[in-house]
């Protein structure tokens, strides 16, 4: 058996043994690695005599090949972790993958939806209150609520509906979020969110005891987030809209790029959606850029000549 087999056996029983990964995990290795080592014969380089240089040359040669970002991703991650493995047992002196930046995954664009599609949304769930009574009544002012919030605040769902019922203390026209990393935030309530609450709080007597403020049966004490998420979908498939694009997370991406749409400041932005750093809410102008760009090629006379 080649010296090369003989490591990389060595290596799979490391961690099958050490580390326990799973079956699926040690055939993934042992395809990235025979691949490399299956390069390094090619260019009839040992090993244990292999540098940064072959491992730079086999990422060039996979990505001429057309292998996705991800994919060479992974098998620079194998190659890291072989190569150590490798140092460790004094087999070479350094690792030559240590050093080497990975390739940067494309960013994909979140889904939103359109404005009009947002107000069909929020129509629908208006018409389901009408002729309600009781328990149903209370769950239609419930869903309408928690529909109304997310797109005029842009919380997130597990923010939006863990909301503590102390949230109410004081002026209600801007609620005190407490959101990743335990980091608060003030976010404001328009008019139509408002006035959901109020007819929602009107009919939730019931659990006026609750500490949440969109108390249900379930376990948590809270509505939950796939519960809603499902309810959504219901709406969504009443109000016309392919249920499959339509989620919580994506009504805060309509809540951000409507933003941005109308002139909002990108910093604002970046507070009301509790964004760390500003980088991760620069993801929506990149969707404003790709509509501009569909809409001079859809439209422009020029663009279909």
């Amino acid at each position: 058996m080649p010296a090369s087999d003989t490591h990389l056996k060595a290596f799979l029983e490391m961690i099958a043994a050490e580390r326990g990964a799973a079956q699926n995990t040690l055939d993934a290795y042992e395809r990235d690695l025979t691949a490399y080592l299956a390069f390094l014969d090619q260019r009839q380089r040992a090993l244990e005599a292999s540098n940064s240089k072959d491992v730079q040359a086999y990422l060039q040669a996979i990505s001429d090949e057309g292998l996705a970002a991800a994919s060479r991703a992974r098998r620079l991650s194998s190659l890291r972790q072989f190569y150590k493995f490798l140092t460790n047992e004094g087999v070479i002196g350094a690792n030559p993958a240590s050093g080497i930046s990975g390739p940067k995954k494309a960013r994909s664009l979140p889904k939103i939806l359109s404005i009009d599609e947002v107000d069909r949304l929020i129509e629908t769930a208006s018409h389901r209150v009408e002729g309600q009574e009781g328990r149903n009544l209370f769950r239609a002012l419930r869903f309408q609520c928690l529909l109304e919030m997310l797109y005029a605040t842009g919380m997130r769902v597990s923010e939006l509906v863990s909301l503590p019922r102390s949230v109410l203390r004081g002026d209600t026209r801007v609620l005190t979020i407490k959101g990743k990393g335990g980091r608060e935030r003030l976010v404001p309530l328009n008019p139509a969110a408002r006035d959901a609450l109020d007819k929602y709080l009107a009919v939730s007597g019931r659990f006026d005891n609750s500490p949440w403020l969109f108390a249900s049966k379930a376990a948590e004490g809270h509505v939950t987030r796939q519960g809603f998420a499902l309810d959504l979908k219901d709406v969504a498939s009443e109000a016309g809209i392919d249920a499959e694009r339509v989620s919580p997370h994506v009504l805060r991406h309509a809540f951000a790029s409507h933003l941005l749409d109308r002139g909002a400041d990108l910093r604002a932005v970046q507070q009301l959606l509790g964004h760390a750093d500003i980088s991760t809410t620069e993801i929506y102008t990149h969707v404003l850029q790709e509509r501009l760009k569909k809409l001079v090629n859809d439209h422009h006379p020029l663009a279909k000549k």
